[in-house]
């Protein structure tokens, strides 16, 4: 016998319908557990675990969270499948870009610690920034004998705090580890000096130290007066125009690449006292930690070059980036 539409028992619901609104009320609404579900309505755990998977799948239950924060759990999702991340940390983008480096080093300051905490971490390489200067700033003391902290590029001969040696050893002296520099300044006067300094005991032991380690924090530099590097760092003889003419977007370790993420042909690249990509690729953890949309097209360029496997950045800057490396990937580059 079938029921008639039009009768006026035709919106009445049915044992099995009340059933499951019951179920998902009592589970969702009510924080029921299932168990105790199930001794209410007088059924067993399975009927409710089924009841309350099919209630998903059919949509009679959708879940929405109310956070500002959805977005980003979306796109961290996002840019790891798209990526090939290992994870992806996406801030609130402030109003006041000024807060940037700050949110961005705790964010990466929390990910150190869960990477700590996941044990058989012996060696830490830092580079530079403001950035890397608020994730020492938010590290947790800690007592870490067993690690050392190094300096993984030349740095300046400015005596400032966002200098890598003093991001080095503060950092050591948070965890209470060791801590090793890279002594040098970060461009040697040409790739003859350059090999002659590396080549160098002192330093032979130093670069070891560095593909010995198991995570490397690093930030990206921009083509504006904004990046330090730009401000600094440069050698006398070479200026911005002259680097972005030869098809650099920004920076990473002192190294020039192009917007899709390749060195530039520049004799700077090097002069760059510091480790080559290749083995940025080989270390487990590479943690790229930068935001503000000045550094949008820098880090679509390093989303595509594949030297990270983590990326700690802010939801607009991440956005713009996301949109210019597959726009980039889809088209070649062209």
């Amino acid at each position: 016998m079938t029921q008639n539409r039009n009768s006026p028992f035709a919106s009445v619901a049915l044992p099995d319908e009340q059933m499951q609104v019951r179920v998902v009320w009592l589970y969702y609404m009510e924080g029921r557990t299932q168990g105790e579900i199930a001794e209410a309505l007088s059924t067993n755990r399975l009927r409710v675990n089924k009841i309350i998977a099919e209630a998903r799948r059919s949509g009679l239950v959708t879940i929405t969270l109310n956070s500002r924060l959805t977005s980003c759990v979306a796109l961290e999702q996002q840019l790891a499948a798209e990526f090939s991340l290992t994870r992806a940390i996406i801030v609130p983008t402030p109003e006041d870009e000024d807060l940037i480096p700050v949110l961005l080093g705790q964010a990466a300051a929390d990910y150190l610690v869960q990477l700590l905490n996941g044990g058989n971490i012996r060696g830490i390489g830092v580079g530079w920034g403001a950035t890397l200067r608020e994730m020492v700033r938010h590290m947790p003391s800690q007592r870490r004998p067993e690690i050392c902290v190094n300096s993984v590029m030349g740095g300046l001969t400015h005596g400032i705090e966002i200098n890598t040696f003093d991001i080095a050893s503060d950092l050591a002296r948070q965890l209470n580890a060791e801590c090793s520099y890279l002594a040098a300044p970060i461009y040697a006067g040409s790739p003859e000096s350059r090999a002659a300094i590396v080549g160098q005991d002192v330093f032979e032991a130093a670069f070891r130290q560095i593909e010995a380690n198991d995570v490397i924090v690093l930030s990206i530099g921009d083509m504006t007066e904004r990046s330090l590097l730009m401000r600094y760092g440069l050698p006398s003889n070479i200026n911005i125009e002259e680097l972005v003419a030869a098809g650099a977007c920004g920076d990473v370790l002192g190294q020039f690449v192009d917007k899709t993420g390749r060195p530039i042909e520049h004799a700077i690249n090097r002069c760059a006292i510091a480790p080559e990509f290749a083995v940025l690729r080989a270390i487990p953890n590479v943690v790229f930690a930068s935001g503000g949309l000045n550094k949008v097209h820098a880090i679509a360029a390093v989303l595509l070059s594949g030297l990270g496997n983590v990326l700690v950045c802010d939801e607009a800057t991440a956005r713009q980036a996301q949109l210019i490396a597959t726009e980039l990937r889809t088209h070649g580059g062209s």
